[in-house]
């Protein structure tokens, strides 16, 4: 099933382990993804889609305005986006899910003394964030970037069970010029796509409720 974000878009990228290890076995039947709100100058009405895998192993968001820059062309509230993803996830009668995983992707353009960096984490309703894990760059720098923040099997967090509770990512890129020439360069860091090669992917730990 595919889910476009028609309030607004999105901006985050989370991944759960592969299949086969102990508590990450899905549902049989397909689980549905509806987006509840998304807030975040990152993330524009219309800018973004969800989509679930037909194994119901992971979920995908792409983004196609999720870029921070700064330097000749760019506005000066522009060095910091980010994005707010409240989703509720429809799964079978009997199982849970939590966040083993996360896995972002992009491009970054950073001039020789430009610094960029991008952060996330995620809660459900009613709980504790988790920390924010955060991954920095150094320019110079010209290329796609990836980077994944996992989870050990025994510290995921699952979502109650019984409970309908909406599931959060919150999202942020940010580039500072540092000690090159904003007036003469621009330097930026982009979680988007135009073409839906680049996304998020968000894989599931599944668990079944007693």
């Amino acid at each position: 099933m595919f889910t476009a974000l028609t309030t607004a878009a999105l901006a985050a990228s989370i991944i759960f382990p592969p299949g086969g290890a102990p508590g990450t076995t899905p549902p049989p039947d397909h689980i549905t993804i509806d987006v509840v709100t998304v807030n975040g100058s990152g993330c524009p009405a219309g800018t973004a889609a969800v989509a679930v895998s037909p194994d119901n192993k992971a979920f995908t968001v792409t983004y196609s305005e999720y870029l921070a820059q700064v330097g000749v062309g760019a506005k000066p509230t522009d060095f910091r986006k980010n994005c707010q993803l409240n989703l509720r996830v429809n799964v079978p009668q009997g199982f849970t899910y939590g966040i083993a995983r996360a896995d972002y992707r992009g491009f970054a353009h950073l001039e020789a003394g430009a610094t960029g960096m991008q952060r996330a984490n995620y809660y459900f309703q009613g709980m504790s964030p988790t920390e924010y894990r955060t991954h920095n760059y150094r320019g110079p720098h010209s290329d796609n970037w990836q980077a994944t923040d996992e989870t050990e099997l025994a510290a995921i967090v699952y979502s109650p069970c019984g409970e309908k509770r909406n599931f959060n990512i919150n999202t942020e890129l940010r580039v500072n010029a540092g000690t090159s020439d904003p007036k003469k360069t621009t330097s930026f860091l982009s979680m988007d796509s135009t073409d839906g090669a680049v996304n998020t992917t968000y894989h599931f730990a599944w668990k079944e409720c007693k």
